[in-house]
C-alpha cells in the first residue's frame, strides 16, 4: 500500500507509532520500524543523555527509518532536538511550539512532522516548512482539541498540500481505509501498540485496555494541566473529583521531573516562574500539575497501579481485544484495509 507518506518516509506501510511519553522506547519503536511502519520515540520525559542513548539503541536494533517526538515548550527541548539533529534522526515530530530546526533537519535529508489539532495550526505548520502533519482528533489518547477525526481530517486536507497522518480513533484496517478516504495518507496509533507483546507497559495496564470499552475514558485538564483523555479508573476518577489544587503533589512532582530530566535548579525555577507569552504557554499551576502527572503516569504504566496513577488512552481501546505482536498488528491492519477498499470499489462504483 503506497501513499505519499510511505514514499516520503521510505517505509513500507502507512502506519506510525504515536510518540507517546512513557510508552515508546527502543524495543517498541524498532519493532514498528522493522515491521514496515514508522517507529517513533518520545523523548520529552528523557534527559538529554538518555535521549542520545535511546536514539543510538534504536539504530542498533533497526536499519529502518524512525523518528523522535518532542514537545517544544518545555525545559531541555532545544538541547534534545539538537541531539536528534546531531544523530541525524530521519524524522523529527514536534508539538506545541515553533519548529526553529526545520532547515537543519532538511540539510541532512531528514523530515519534520508537525502535530496539530486545529486547522489554523496546520496551515501555519505548512508555511513554516513541515513535510507532513499528524492530525490529532478528539478521540485520541492524551491531548487533542474538540474536533473529531471525522471532521478534522478532511478540513485539514482541504487547507494544506502536505501529506497527513491521522491520529485519534484508529486501531484496525477499517480505520486505515476510512482515514485514506477522508484525506490522510497514513494513521498514527498509540493505544493499539500499547497493547502488544513488545510494549513495556505493566501487564495490568494491558489488561485494563483489553477490558475497557470506548466509553471508559475520562477527559479533563486535571491529569497534567492540559485537556487530555485517560483510561477510566479509580486514580483518574479521584483526580477528576478533586476541586483543590494539590500543591504538595505538584512540588513533589516538580522535584521528580528535575531529577528525571537532569535539570538545574535555575532551569526548574525559570520553567515555572518566567511568564509564558505564546498561545501554548502554561501557567505555574498547570506546570505543577504536569509535574505531578509524571508521577501518576509512572505508577499506572510501569507499576500497574490505577488506584493512585493514570494512563492516557484513546477511545480506540474499545476495539482492542488481544495482545498480538507489533508485526501481527500491522499485517492485520494492512490486509483488512486493502480488502475493504477493494470491496468498496466494487460495491459503490
Amino acid at each position: 500500500m503506497k501513499t505519499r507518506i510511505t514514499e516520503l518516509f521510505g517505509i513500507k506501510h502507512p502506519i506510525m507509532l504515536a510518540g507517546a511519553n512513557w510508552l515508546t522506547e527502543p524495543k517498541l519503536t524498532s519493532a514498528v520500524s522493522n515491521a514496515g511502519g514508522l517507529g517513533m520515540l518520545a523523548i520529552e520525559h528523557l534527559s538529554p543523555e538518555e535521549a542520545k542513548e535511546q536514539i543510538r539503541e534504536i539504530k542498533r536494533l533497526t536499519d529502518k527509518p524512525f523518528g523522535v517526538n518532542q514537545v517544544l515548550n518545555v525545559p531541555t527541548a532545544r538541547e534534545k532536538i539538537e541531539i536528534a539533529i546531531e544523530e541525524k534522526v530521519p524524522m523529527i515530530n514536534y508539538s506545541l511550539g515553533r519548529p526553529w530546526f526545520i532547515d537543519k533537519v532538511h540539510e541532512y535529508g531528514g523530515k519534520v512532522i508537525g502535530t496539530i489539532a486545529l486547522v489554523r495550526h496546520a496551515v501555519r505548520a505548512e508555511q513554516l516548512g513541515c513535510d507532513a502533519l499528524s492530525v490529532t482528533g478528539h478521540e485520541a489518547a492524551a491531548h487533542g482539541a474538540d474536533a473529531t477525526s471525522m471532521i478534522l481530517i478532511p478540513l485539514v486536507a482541504s487547507a494544506v498540500k502536505v501529506p497527513l497522518l491521522a491520529a485519534g480513533g484508529f486501531f484496525d484496517g477499517r480505520g486505515l481505509a476510512a482515514a485514506l478516504v477522508l484525506g490522510a495518507e497514513a494513521i498514527s496509533m498509540g493505544t493499539r501498540f500499547a497493547a502488544t507483546k513488545e510494549s513495556i507497559i505493566h501487564d495490568n495496564a494491558k489488561q485494563s485496555i483489553l477490558q475497557a470499552t470506548e466509553q471508559d475514558t475520562l477527559y479533563s485538564d486535571h491529569f497534567d494541566g492540559m485537556p487530555g483523555r485517560v483510561l477510566k479508573a479509580k486514580g483518574a476518577e479521584d483526580m477528576m473529583r478533586r476541586k483543590w489544587f494539590p500543591i504538595i503533589g505538584g512540588i513533589a512532582g516538580a522535584l521528580h521531573v528535575k531529577r528525571m530530566l537532569g535539570l538545574s535548579w535555575w532551569q526548574l525555577l525559570s520553567a515555572g516562574l518566567i511568564k509564558k507569552t505564546s498561545e501554548f504557554g502554561y501557567t505555574l499551576p498547570q506546570q505543577l500539575r504536569m509535574a505531578s502527572g509524571a508521577i501518576g503516569q509512572e505508577k499506572a504504566i510501569y507499576n500497574g497501579d490505577f488506584d493512585r496513577g493514570f494512563m492516557f488512552t484513546g477511545q480506540a481501546q474499545g476495539g482492542i481485544t488481544d495482545l498480538p505482536s507489533v508485526s501481527e498488528v500491522i499485517k492485520r491492519i494492512i490486509n483488512e484495509a486493502e480488502e475493504i477498499l477493494k470491496i468498496a470499489n466494487l460495491k459503490f462504483l
